[in-house]
C-alpha cells in the first residue's frame, strides 16, 4: 500500500531525537523490490543508522535501545513474511511475537512500526497467503494492546486512531505521483 507510511514514520523519528536508527526487514530477492530498497534509502537521506534485520528484530531492538533516541521499524508485515518464507511454524511465529512484544514492552526509547493491514482485502487464494494474512493479523493485536499511539494511513491520510480521538495528521509532504 503506498500511503506514505514510512515517509510519515521517518517524519515522526526526525522529531524525536537526533540518534536515529531504522531497521530494515526488506530483503532485496528481485529487481522491483531493490528499487524499493533504494528509493527508502534515500527518502532517509543519512539520518538514520541503517540496520537490514529480516528476522531477528526483536534481538535487534533490544541492542539498538542503548545507542539511540528513536527506532523504525519498516516494516512489520516484511518480517512475517520473512519468517513464514524461511519455514517458521506456527509456534516459531508464536515465540518470535511475543519476545517482540517482551522487547517492545521493555523499550526506553520511543519505537516506531510501520505495518500494513492486510486482514481489510480480499481472503487469499492460497493457504501460504492465508496464513501470512492470520499471522500478522494475530501480531498487530498483540502490539496494539500496549501501543502508545496508533496511526492508520489511507487513501494518502494518516489518522492517528489511539489516543482518540480520531484526527487526520499532517504528514509534512505531499503525496507520490
Amino acid at each position: 500500500m503506498r500511503v506514505g507510511k514510512s515517509r510519515f514514520a521517518l517524519t515522526l523519528a526526525r522529531r524525536l531525537g537526533k540518534r536515529r536508527a531504522f531497521v530494515a526487514t526488506a530483503e532485496p530477492l528481485d529487481d522491483e523490490m531493490k528499487q524499493r530498497i533504494r528509493r527508502h534509502v534515500t527518502e532517509r537521506e543519512d539520518l538514520f543508522e541503517t540496520h537490514e534485520v529480516p528476522l531477528e528484530v526483536p534481538a535487534a531492538l533490544g541492542r539498538l535501545y542503548q545507542s539511540n533516541d528513536v527506532i523504525v521499524v519498516d516494516c512489520l508485515t516484511l518480517w512475517v513474511s520473512n519468517l513464514l518464507v524461511h519455514g517458521a511454524t506456527a509456534d516459531n511465529l508464536a515465540a518470535a511475537f511475543d519476545r517482540m512484544a517482551s522487547v517492545l514492552r521493555a523499550r526506553t526509547i520511543p519505537v516506531i512500526l510501520v505495518t500494513n493491514e492486510v486482514g481489510m482485502g480480499v481472503v487469499p487464494e492460497t493457504p501460504l497467503g492465508r496464513r501470512f494474512r492470520d499471522e500478522a493479523g494475530k501480531l498487530h493485536q498483540i502490539l496494539g494492546t500496549f501501543a502508545d499511539e496508533i496511526y492508520a494511513g489511507m487513501l494518502g491520510t494518516m489518522l492517528r486512531l489511539h489516543p482518540g480521538p480520531i484526527e487526520r495528521v499532517a504528514t509534512g509532504g505531499s503525496a507520490p505521483r
